[in-house]
């Protein structure tokens, strides 16, 4: 009777459990629900808008380009700010022909080099004094632009230029004046106007004027007498006709060989060539002066 008892009071407790355990979820289940805001009955339903990802700019490559060159040194940023002055170009109109476009070179305030070179020549001081110092840079009091030696804007100045220079002018201070000066000389060379030569010494090239007045004409004797004069095959007596003409040769062949023969070393005996006719191919001692030979077999 007393276990029968226990049992009873047993499934007692365990119904009670079950009501109390589905009692606090059903709470659960109503704390859980959202609230939702009282909505006029004709009012349109918005839909809910989807949330969008935050987004951050990228730049950090930029800025580390932009910090490497303003802590670069100051020849490097010099470098970039007079490439920009030197490429950029503006079409005008010519003072003397209204028809004729020219190109100048563009001139930038320093806000403008900032923007694109990354240069900030009013932070960096000695940049600002270097470029303003340099004598490929002009600067107003504002605004930077690219300075050349001589200031040309066409074929016209350039031959004007060049006739100021009958010694010669280097090309290399013409080079730079505007864009199109080089293909101008060209022009110039080839329309007989100037001659254009190369320096042996310096290896550098000079643009000389030529003078309508000194073009002659070379008589086919004069050429033949040249074609017919032999020089001479042993250094020693190119040497001695040098002295005789009382021109100083820079070399000296009779003590250079004594000397070899005083140490036992003898000279290698030079194979002698056979003499060729001169021809349009025939490579002349005298190539800087090609006028005097042009025409040779005509």
């Amino acid at each position: 009777m007393d276990l029968k008892d226990s049992l009873s009071r047993f499934k007692q407790q365990q119904e009670r459990c079950q009501s109390s355990l589905a009692s606090i979820a059903a709470n659960q289940a109503l704390t859980s629900k959202p609230k939702h805001r009282a909505q006029p009955i004709n009012a349109p339903s918005v839909p809910a808008r989807p949330s969008q990802p935050i987004k951050f700019s990228n730049d950090t490559e930029r800025l580390q380009h932009i910090n490497s060159i303003r802590k670069s040194p100051v020849g490097a940023q010099m470098k970039l700010v007079i490439e920009l002055l030197y490429k950029h170009m503006l079409n005008a109109l010519s003072t003397i022909d209204e028809q004729r476009k020219v190109q100048t070179r563009q001139a930038f305030t320093a806000e403008q080099i900032n923007e694109t070179t990354y240069v900030d020549i009013h932070g960096n001081k000695a940049v600002f004094d270097s470029l303003r110092n340099n004598p490929k840079v002009h600067y107003d009091g504002r605004r930077f632009s690219y300075k050349s030696k001589h200031d040309l804007k066409g074929k016209d100045q350039l031959l004007v230029l060049i006739r100021r220079y009958a010694e010669g002018l280097a090309v290399v201070e013409i080079k730079d004046a505007y864009p199109t000066v080089m293909e101008d000389l060209q022009a110039l060379k080839a329309a007989g106007e100037v001659w254009l030569l190369s320096n042996m010494d310096s290896q550098e090239d000079i643009v000389y004027p030529n003078d309508p007045k000194a073009k002659i004409k070379v008589d086919d004797d004069l050429k033949q007498l040249f074609r017919d004069i032999e020089l001479p095959r042993d250094m020693v007596d190119i040497e001695k006709e040098l002295h005789k003409n009382g021109i100083k040769p820079m070399t000296n062949t009779a003590k250079r060989r004594a000397a070899a023969q005083i140490d036992g070393v003898k000279p290698k005996p030079k194979a002698k060539k056979k003499q060729r006719e001169i021809t349009k191919r025939t490579k002349l001692t005298n190539a800087h002066l090609p006028e005097l030979f042009e025409n040779l077999n005509t």
